[in-house]
């Protein structure tokens, strides 16, 4: 059986993390989060990809290769013009020979699930159920067929959802054919599905486990529940008078320097320099080649590669793009005062704790405070002793 998977939207919700990458190459635990999608389906018994690519396909190509790293065959479908999930699906026609799984390549699934849709008959949709059903298409489901779908409605009938993966037969091109453009300017692939639904033919496959990445904060939460399964791992150096409690990845070339305390889950890249003195607190991940140094303190965050966080600075529940520097002093807030959710640029994150979102090469000058939900663009630059809050753009220059 092949599987595509959907790779060629930017994910702009995501912006500014996707300004040098597509969303599915973001990292989770280290990883793209495209690759643990890929492994869970490896794992299932899935050998044949089609990674439907166009924003930032050079990354994905680079990356993945032919497969062959991971035991598995990969062919590129471009798609050079984002038209909608329906053109996505269609791009990937000429390597399709049969049954296939479409899954998006911004989710996580469990291996289980994927086989277990896999055993379905053809078509037949994944489902989920969350406490915000308005977010996604709402799926109304008798007697274990779909019966109606609704894209992001304002008064959801029910709180299952659609979840992204689906196996279709080979005559799912017959109704991608005949999609016309939504209100939206796209071909939807959910459009695709109403002639299946009007047949009463499009099953429905409840998933166990389903985390969807829309936004940045969501980043968080999936990283968090991808790092309790690690396992420690030491390729680089710890030094005396290191504290290592929980499950803790330090990679090839990395330092740990005396005096540091490390609360696991936590996953240390390649060629970092890490305290001495530093507190890094569960749930955390760093990329490749960056320095967090000497009383600082890290907490359930995502810090990308080359960022350097190096003198008496706070970090908690942030996402941080590769590049960046902290003067020393710099600190991120992560709770309100009043312990009211978080809103990131007027978008409820449904979080009590939530710090910054900040895209690739920003610099802070020594001193700098940074609000609860503030959202930076890329290449910002902020003066010494800065307060910084709410919504900044690339490129921007605070002094």
């Amino acid at each position: 059986m092949e599987c595509v998977v959907l790779a060629a939207g930017e994910g702009k919700r995501m912006r500014p993390l996707t300004g040098k990458r597509p969303k599915v190459m973001l990292p989770l635990a280290n990883r793209p989060m495209m690759e643990h999608l890929v492994l869970a389906a490896r794992d299932a018994g899935i050998t044949d990809f089609i990674f439907v690519v166009g924003y930032g396909e050079r990354e994905i190509r680079k990356y993945f290769g032919d497969g062959s790293e991971w035991g598995i065959h990969i062919h590129y479908a471009p798609q050079r013009h984002q038209h909608g999930t329906a053109d996505a699906v269609k791009s990937a026609r000429d390597f399709i020979t049969g049954p296939f799984l479409v899954m998006n390549g911004d989710m996580i699934l469990k291996k289980a699930d994927i086989a277990g849709l896999c055993r379905q008959n053809a078509p037949c949709m994944s489902t989920s159920t969350t406490d915000h059903p308005g977010d996604f298409g709402v799926v109304m489901v008798d007697n274990g067929y779909v019966i109606s779908l609704e894209e992001k409605s304002p008064n959801p009938k029910s709180n299952t959802i659609n979840a992204g993966a689906y196996l279709f037969p080979a005559d799912i091109f017959n109704y991608l054919d005949q999609v016309k453009s939504s209100t939206r300017g796209e071909l939807e692939l959910t459009d695709a599905l109403m002639g299946y639904i009007a047949e009463n033919r499009l099953s429905a496959f409840p998933l166990s486990c389903w985390m969807d990445v829309g936004y940045p904060w969501d980043m968080l939460e999936a990283n968090a529940r991808l790092m309790k399964s690690i396992v420690s791992q030491n390729t680089g150096t710890i030094e005396e008078g290191v504290s290592i409690h929980g499950s803790v990845i330090v990679g090839e070339g990395s330092i740990v320097k005396s005096g540091t305390y490390i609360e696991g889950p936590c996953v240390i890249g390649k060629n970092c320099r890490i305290g001495p003195h530093a507190y890094i607190r569960g749930s955390t991940c760093i990329g490749d080649d960056c320095h967090i140094g000497h009383c600082s303190e890290l907490k359930n965050s995502i810090i990308m590669s080359g960022t350097k966080i190096p003198h008496f600075n706070y970090i908690g529940d942030s996402v941080i793009a590769g590049g960046c520097n902290f003067g020393a002093g710099t600190k991120v807030a992560n709770l309100r005062l009043d312990h009211a959710d978080i809103r990131v640029c007027g978008k409820d994150t449904r979080r009590k704790k939530f710090g910054a979102v900040i895209g690739e090469n920003v610099q802070f000058g020594i001193n700098c405070s940074i609000n609860v939900g503030t959202m930076i663009g890329s290449n910002a630059q902020f003066a010494p002793n800065s307060c910084v809050e709410g919504c900044i753009g690339d490129n921007a220059v605070i002094r």
